[in-house]
């Protein structure tokens, strides 16, 4: 059986792990062939200090999938996953592309990791760019891989407790999504625990984890591509969350105890896959 192959289009920095720098060797450790896609190109996460390189224009990459389409890769892929994309014509872009790919391929699973915002920060990106991941690429996700702020902001209802999570979420698979996995779901039952609500338009079941008290850039990118290869394998997202969730606490837990700012991708390999 041939490998996945997977179109991971997001931000890119080099030096350091987040956007594709910390999803493309994750999805390549469970075995996929990823063919990653950058929608900036930065010397580091900003929050590391001053940064050099460039948002990509939207015009380039139309150009680099323009290019990919012409070599048949549309009806090659097994999915698209998207994170990071900068500005709304990217968001455009994709949105077309994701056509081009599903004339050939009716169905043909997309990722969507809506990066919006976040609790303490707000949204961060530019709003019209909000705006069209709410209202042109969720309604064309298959799974989507919203944290806690992300999922309220984009269906408008506050999920502070079980039962507004839930409508929340329900909320969301009425816009597109007909699988649901929310990030950094803290605080609802007053443990100290942190962890994923998982639902495939059903009852959300959830999975808790200790809470490691340090926020790290990428971990949401790393995480997103791990589920993604694991649910496109058996179609089953909770056992995806379970197997991604696991090895992502794992990754944090030995990032934190060697003391390192970046997570710990390499020395941590075996994890991924575990």
């Amino acid at each position: 059986m041939r490998p996945l192959r997977i179109v991971s289009l997001q931000s890119h920095v080099v030096d350091g792990t987040v956007g594709n720098a910390a999803a493309v060797f994750p999805m390549q450790r469970l075995g996929a062939e990823v063919l990653p896609v950058h929608t900036v190109q930065f010397s580091n996460h900003p929050a590391a200090g001053p940064v050099g390189g460039d948002l990509l224009p939207a015009d380039h990459l139309a150009r680099v999938l323009a290019g990919l389409t012409a070599r048949g890769l549309p009806g090659q892929l097994d999915a698209v996953l998207s994170g990071y994309l900068g500005v709304a014509e990217t968001a455009d872009v994709l949105a077309g592309w994701l056509g081009t790919c599903r004339a050939v391929q009716p169905g043909m699973p997309y990722a969507c990791d809506p990066v919006i915002g976040d609790s303490g920060k707000g949204v961060y990106v530019r709003p019209d760019l909000a705006a069209m991941i709410r209202d042109r690429l969720i309604p064309l996700a298959t799974i989507a891989f919203p944290n806690l702020f992300e999922l309220q902001w984009l269906t408008g209802l506050a999920a502070e407790s079980e039962a507004g999570l839930a409508a929340a979420i329900a909320a969301l698979h009425r816009m597109g999504p007909r699988a649901v996995v929310v990030t950094s779901v803290e605080g609802l039952d007053g443990a100290e625990t942190t962890g994923l609500a998982v639902s495939a338009g059903g009852a959300v079941a959830h999975i808790r984890q200790p809470r490691i008290d340090r926020a790290f850039s990428g971990a949401g990118d790393c995480f997103a591509g791990m589920c993604l290869v694991h649910f496109l394998r058996d179609g089953d997202v909770l056992a995806a969350a379970h197997r991604a969730g696991a090895a992502i606490h794992a990754l944090l837990a030995l990032t934190m105890a060697e003391r390192r700012d970046d997570l710990a991708l390499v020395a941590g390999q075996h994890l991924i896959d575990a």
